[in-house]
């Protein structure tokens, strides 16, 4: 242990710790904003400076570890002098129309800069004019150079936890900016679009596309009927913004607040959950029985992020991916066949919104295969920051809302669907249809709880009915790319894959609430799943009774000709653009 002091405290640290860590302990907040532990302590802002006796320069505590005896003044007046100078350098250099941002409230630039009391910058401004390209408005991402502060947190979590790459540094000094690697534009990059940089960005220099307009102008018009999916991930976190905890945040007041917003029917990505459990899950027992499986596995394609990085990285195992699509567009698909009929209008009249915890879905609605007859499965998808927007222009306030039950018959899902939204989830409740199917028999939904925690790559091995299943669980991309170079590397045999782009799964997703404290919220989401399945009355796919009277009423049986043609996709159609 070392003894130091920071602001007139003792302060005993482990050594090798920082000052930003150990001030911490104490209840000492140091402002930053470009540190990320073990991913960016590079001290690019230098906004964390901090004065040590004895040291003729200034400190950056974020990357400067304790030493016996140290006395730390993290808010003497040159300390105080130091922050500000370099906190208005940065905004001399930033696009300051906060109004027209949409982290405004949201954002750690503006929250200092607020705190430090700076409302006017003593210097020129330099932005890089011209520099600003016209971005493709159909891609779902958007970077705003005027708004990067070149903190290199999306640099280093792209590059360091996703293993991708996709953004680099380019220039120097003032005219340094972060831009797309290779010198190439977004939409043609090898970009998962699992929005980490989003998220992980301090400021609004990464978005996602914005699509509430649209979605306002669908609510006001009166030839569409607005039909409206919740994914599981979402109900874990739509009401961090509303001070809601996880029991008041509930999926029924939910369904009141989009109601309140002129949804005309609410329904649960649950439902096609469970559905593709059904069309998955037999999908894999086929492939086992037809030796598919002796060389590589069958992937899950659950995630459009973790599609479009294979598509990217290792095109030729395209073909092992699942055919069934993701619950958001088998949901979709059904609305507008299905429902159409239940309803008794025309499936053209249904205007289909998502709302994801992820901005790679926006993507996958557009894909060219994700259709049929009666145009797009899905024709919106908003993210939860979107829905939080909604619901803030409208002046809504969920937490006086009484709650209300989704809609039927794509209301009702099992916890098997619930647990879709965190890693381990839908391969859990595979093996809860499968070892049903297999053994005859009902196993106990905790039988299968070893692929639920653990790290972001996770082996098991199941006995089912005598049928040995080796199963992987992955959760983000760099745990993805060692999966794969171990599978090719034949060090290493499964049968079955599940990969989430993000890390700990959807919930974890790249459209999902931007913490400004810095506290990792996603275990806690992940847990609030889990609750929802242990308290769920039925806990098995196939037993959802909705999901069983559309196979008796529309679908037949699962891997049908018409759940083929509805509810399963062809992955080498389209390929990543180059």
């Amino acid at each position: 242990m070392v003894t130091l002091t920071i602001n007139d405290q003792i302060v005993q640290a482990e050594e090798g710790v920082t000052i930003l860590e150990a001030a911490a302990q104490m209840g000492i907040q140091i402002p930053h904003l470009c540190y990320l532990k073990e991913i960016n302590e590079i001290a690019a802002c230098r906004v964390c400076c901090v004065e040590v006796e004895g040291e003729r320069a200034m400190v950056t505590a974020c990357n400067t570890p304790v030493r016996e005896g140290m006395v730390v003044h993290t808010n003497s007046p040159r300390a105080r002098t130091t922050r500000r100078i370099n906190v208005e350098l940065i905004l001399s250099q930033h696009d300051c129309m906060c109004a027209l941002c949409v982290r405004s409230g949201n954002c750690a630039l503006q929250t200092i800069a607020n705190d430090l009391g700076i409302i006017t910058v003593p210097y020129e401004t330099q932005l890089p004019q011209g520099l600003r390209r016209a971005w493709t408005t159909t891609f779902p991402l958007f970077h705003d150079y005027n708004k990067c502060i070149k903190c290199m947190r999306c640099i280093q979590v792209c590059d360091k936890i996703q293993s991708l790459g996709i953004w680099e540094l380019t220039g120097t000094g003032g005219r340094a900016t972060i831009d797309v690697s290779g010198n190439r534009v977004i939409k043609d990059s090898d970009c998962a679009l699992c929005g980490q940089c989003i998220t992980h960005c301090p400021t609004g220099g990464m978005r996602e596309r914005s699509d509430t307009k649209p979605a306002f102008a669908a609510l006001a018009d009166p030839d569409k009927i607005t039909v409206v999916q919740v994914a599981p991930a979402v109900r874990t976190a739509w009401g961090e913004y509303f001070g809601l905890s996880s029991e008041e945040a509930t999926v029924e007041r939910m369904a009141a607040t989009l109601r309140r917003l002129g949804f005309d029917y609410v329904f649960d990505t649950n439902f096609a959950a469970d559905l593709t459990i059904m069309e998955e899950g037999y999908e894999l027992l086929r492939r086992m029985k037809t030796g598919e499986l002796e060389r590589w596995p069958m992937f899950t394609r659950c995630c459009p992020g973790w599609v479009r990085f294979l598509k990217s990285q290792y095109p030729e195992l395209v073909g092992q991916l699942s055919t069934a699509k993701s619950p958001q567009q088998m949901f979709g698909s059904i609305a507008k066949t299905w429902l159409a009929q239940k309803l008794g209008v025309e499936p053209e009249k249904i205007f289909c919104v998502s709302i994801m915890p992820c901005v790679a879905k926006k993507a996958e609605s557009e894909l060219p295969t994700m259709a049929t007859e009666h145009g797009r499965d899905v024709d919106l998808v908003l993210t939860t920051r979107e829905l939080v927007r909604m619901i803030r222009s409208d002046k809504l306030d969920p937490a006086s809302l009484p709650e209300e039950p989704l809609d039927d018959p794509m209301g009702v899902h099992t916890g098997a669907g619930a647990i879709f939204g965190v890693t381990g989830g839908v391969m859990e409740a595979a093996l809860r249809t499968a070892s049903c199917v297999l053994t005859g028999q009902e196993p106990s939904p905790e039988q299968f709880s070893q692929v639920r925690t653990g790290p972001g790559f996770r082996e098991a091995v199941y006995d089912l009915g005598g049928t040995t299943l080796r199963c992987a669980v992955v959760s983000g991309l760099g745990n993805a790319r060692a999966l794969m170079e171990r599978l090719k590397a034949g060090k290493a045999h499964y049968d079955f894959v599940e990969v989430m782009a993000c890390p700990g799964g959807c919930v974890g997703g790249g459209g999902q609430p931007i913490s400004m404290d810095e506290v990792e919220r996603t275990p806690q989401r992940g847990e609030a799943l889990h609750k929802l399945d242990e308290k769920n009355t039925i806990r098995f796919s196939h037993k959802n009774p909705q999901v069983q009277k559309l196979y008796r009423e529309f679908l037949g049986e699962p891997l049908s000709e018409r759940a083929e043609e509805l509810l399963h996709t062809d992955h080498t159609a389209w390929e990543m653009p180059h």
